[in-house]
């Protein structure tokens, strides 16, 4: 079993972006485990749209939180690094 991330907040105009996706495996051995999670970004691939989603305050986002998760098809999109979530898990 895997934990998908997203962590949302306000950009400049006060409109909620993604600020970061995230997965985990969640692990199966009881006792308290510390899991740091490293977040990234979807990119626009050209300049047009990346100025687009500037000027109308929508940026990319996945519809879908199951590609985050998959390996597949994650190779041919364009990502940004942005940060790190550290979770804790405590399994009995």
């Amino acid at each position: 079993p895997q934990i998908v991330v997203s962590v949302y907040g306000p950009d400049f105009f006060g409109n909620d972006v993604v600020r970061g996706y995230g997965a985990v495996h969640v692990p199966f051995t009881p006792g308290r485990h510390e899991r740091t999670i490293p977040m990234f970004v979807p990119e626009s691939t050209s300049r047009l749209q990346k100025f687009t989603s500037w000027f109308t305050g929508r940026r990319p986002e996945f519809t879908d939180p199951k590609v985050v998760a998959r390996g597949e098809g994650r190779e041919v999109t364009r990502v940004r690094s942005q940060g790190f979530v550290t979770i804790s898990f405590n399994v009995v």
